[in-house]
């Protein structure tokens, strides 16, 4: 998982010179779990066809040129990354809102988390 790559990926894009931002999400395993319980990792899956849909989805808003999403899947430990998101498009009025929505359908809809809390 490498954003500096996803970036120069963006620049190669044939419509790079309408892009006037790149928002991104950089998810990591929390050491913790929302009700404050201690999280030494989690298994992490993926639901590759529905990622495809969520991509396509938000590239086809208004202003948006490209966007990227990568993953990383298996039992992975606190403090290591396992999702990248990008979003690159005209301005941050249409770039935000097409992030936030992204973000939050990819964990609705496409991935599934299971934390190893300690007892």
């Amino acid at each position: 998982m490498d954003i500096n790559n996803m970036i120069e990926r963006i620049k190669a894009h044939p419509a790079y010179k309408n892009v006037g931002m790149i928002a991104s999400h950089y998810g990591i395993v929390r050491s913790f779990s929302r009700d404050g319980r201690r999280v030494t990792g989690m298994d992490v899956n993926f639901d590759d066809e529905k990622i495809r849909e969520i991509i396509d989805d938000t590239r086809s808003r208004p202003g948006i040129v490209e966007v990227l999403i990568d993953t990383k899947r298996g039992r992975l430990t606190a403090g290591e990354e396992f999702v990248a998101v990008l979003v690159a498009g005209d301005t941050r009025d249409h770039v935000f809102p097409a992030l936030f929505d992204a973000v939050n359908r990819l964990k609705a809809e496409a991935v599934t988390e299971k934390e190893h809390i300690v007892k």
